[in-house]
């Protein structure tokens, strides 16, 4: 069919058209081309330049602060201090020890150091960084800056390192850092990323292990660019690590010093409780160490001082420590006793010298005996016999219950390494771990601290801590997270009679305040300081009975390891208990002798807040004390100076 001359024209005005919009849509697309390979070729020339020399884009972990730990009144006990120090990339550098070697001329590297770096970066990841030196001068770490072109992987860095500037007062306490094992890590399920950089530092012991994960904190990452020989050219963007957490401690760091100076020249414990609240206010254990040696790296020599001493500096004997309480057990036995009403206040029991049962003797420590006991009296001059007799009247049940009443034979809740349980016997107990029944010989033992029982120093404070004041009182150690105080409470009455409680304190009164007291001559002059007490001394031998015939060997004249423990806990003020202390003193013989002077001064320096004034004292004894109190290591960080008062 023929088009009319009028279709033949539209068809070619629409052919037109879409020619026209066709061309246009080209040349649009030609000039977005254009312009978009100018900005490539011209305006990002050098991005692209960089690229094509093997850049890459790195991402980076930056290590948190360590959060710091102060004691309670704001005392800083662990911080963190400037840390110049190298690392290596292995993924950017293709001969990581021909990079090593040079690196050796500019700072000191020998050639175990390189080997380690190697072997580290061998276990390692490709992209984790590895520490080949820490704690370097400035100097050390400008040169390694300076030719950091001709060290390809090595960066120079700055980062903090742990510090603990109260040395040995706090190593028990605190405890210390150190870098993460691969023990540490099979020990830890999905481990924060932080813990694979080599030569991390965490947590190893006390406060810093069981707080390990908020005072690490989180990290932070940085994204940079580095060149083909692993340069870094730029940092392209920063997301700040989040520090951890701030600590505040129970601890009073002019009393642990005096504590600490107190111990010394001693393989001992002390622990000091404010009972109005659970407070631990002084934890002492003598010997001591520096925790900053082994943030540093503690040299082979003396590691192997510390570990090979029969005084077992690294242990903490003030909690891990377990040690047959002796007569320092008899209030539990005595309370055991009159609240089961087996014993009436005024009774009386004679004392031979010794209870003979099954054709066996059970001694008293004073060889003619005593006499006519009532309880206070026995308290007061710690008669054996007397409670051997409340042993076979209570039963071993009732004192165990009355003992864990007290707070012995419990796992106490504080953020310390290897916190004992201690023991406090029953006949299922020794049926079971050792396959035989109970006798009644020990239960006199037990009635005396003696036999199966066993407590730490904290386990004792703790008791007389409740003692003093009738109620559940519970240590405390940390008493604030990041400003926020965590709770400490009086504790919940312990259903004693007070008229009970009263005797039994009474007792101890008369121990440190009477005459014939087994204390007496540790007294304290000043009324409105006046302690409670009792002494103990536990046995870490037997006696034979041909030792006995003989006549027995005072402890001076034994070898140290087969001397007597001595032990000696107490309250003060008498009239208004406000701490609790116990003191351990191992192989020093008796607790008059050796744990109760030591007692004795550090109560008076915790209610004093201070050096004690010679006027606490005896005027007798005044002359010796003040040689004595001027001799002690003391630091105070108040201070820094040892000044015995008159006053």
């Amino acid at each position: 069919m023929r088009r009319s001359p009028k279709d033949t024209e539209e068809s070619a005005a629409i052919v037109s058209r879409r020619g026209l919009i066709l061309g246009g849509g080209m040349v649009a697309f030609a000039t977005v081309l254009g312009t978009r390979m100018r900005h490539l070729q011209v305006n990002q020339a050098d991005q692209f330049r960089l690229l094509a020399e093997e850049n890459r884009i790195n991402i980076r972990l930056l290590p948190p602060p360590r959060g710091q730990i102060f004691d309670r009144n704001g005392l800083l006990i662990a911080g963190n201090e400037q840390n110049y120090r190298v690392t290596i990339i292995r993924d950017e550098v293709d001969d990581p020890e021909k990079v090593l070697n040079d690196l050796s001329r500019l700072i000191p590297l020998t050639r175990k150091d390189i080997n380690d770096v190697l072997e580290e970066m061998g276990r390692r990841s490709r992209l984790v960084p590895v520490t080949v030196a820490d704690r370097l001068s400035w100097e050390d770490v400008s040169q390694v800056a300076v030719n950091a072109p001709a060290l390809p992987g090595i960066t120079p860095e700055f980062g903090l390192s742990r510090f603990y500037p109260r040395s040995d007062d706090y190593a028990h306490i605190v405890g210390y850092v150190g870098p993460v094992s691969d023990y540490d890590l099979s020990r830890i399920q999905n481990p924060d990323p932080l813990l694979q950089i080599p030569k991390f530092q965490l947590g190893k012991t006390g406060v810093e292990n069981k707080f390990e994960s908020s005072l690490r904190g989180k990290a932070g990452t940085k994204r940079v660019e580095v060149n083909a020989v692993g340069r870094v050219m730029r940092e392209l963007g920063r997301e700040e690590a989040t520090k951890g957490d701030t600590l505040q401690l129970t601890i009073d760091t002019k009393l642990q010093n005096f504590v600490q100076a107190r111990l010394s020249g001693e393989s001992a414990a002390a622990v000091v409780i404010d009972v109005t609240n659970g407070d631990l206010v002084a934890i002492g254990s003598a010997p001591a160490f520096d925790p900053n040696k082994f943030v540093r790296g503690i040299s082979v020599a003396d590691y192997s001082s510390l570990t090979e001493s029969k005084y077992r500096p690294l242990a903490n004997k003030a909690v891990q420590g377990t040690y047959p309480p002796g007569s320092t057990f008899k209030m539990v036995t005595a309370l055991a006793a009159l609240e089961a009403e087996e014993i009436g206040i005024e009774e009386t029991i004679y004392c031979g010298g010794f209870t003979e049962l099954a054709n066996r003797r059970f001694h008293c420590w004073k060889r003619g005996g005593h006499g006519k006991m009532n309880l206070r009296d026995s308290l007061k001059q710690s008669c054996d016999v007397y409670y051997y007799e409340l042993a076979q009247r209570v039963g071993i049940e009732n004192i165990t219950k009355m003992a864990r009443r007290l707070g012995l034979g419990e796992r106490h809740d504080v953020p310390m390494s290897a916190v004992a349980k201690g023991l406090t016997p029953t006949k299922a107990w020794k049926a079971e771990n050792r396959g035989k029944d109970w006798v009644i010989g020990d239960s006199l033992n037990a009635s005396i601290g003696q036999g199966f029982v066993l407590a730490s120093p904290l386990q004792l404070a703790v008791m007389t801590a409740r003692l003093a004041t009738g109620r559940a009182v519970s240590p405390r150690l940390v008493k604030a997270v990041d400003e926020k105080e965590l709770p400490a409470t009086t504790g919940e009455p312990l259903g004693l009679a007070k008229r009970t409680l009263d005797y039994i304190r009474d007792g101890m009164f008369a121990v440190s305040n009477e005459s014939r007291g087994t204390a007496y001559r540790t007294r304290i002059a000043d009324k409105t300081k006046r302690m409670a007490g009792k002494t103990g001394t536990s046995q870490v031998r037997n006696i034979t009975a041909a030792e006995r015939r003989a006549g027995v060997f005072r402890n001076e004249d034994l070898p140290w390891e087969r001397r007597d423990h001595a032990l000696f806990v107490g309250f003060a003020p008498y009239d208004n208990p406000r701490y609790a202390i116990s003191v351990v003193v191992e192989h020093g013989g008796g607790g008059s002798t050796a744990a109760a002077p030591i007692a004795r001064d550090i109560i008076l320096a915790a209610q004093f807040d201070g050096i004690p004034p010679l006027s606490a004292y005896p005027s007798s004894q005044r002359g010796r004390i003040r040689s004595a109190l001027e001799e002690l290591p003391i630091n105070d960080p108040t201070d820094g100076a040892t000044q015995v008062s008159e006053a």
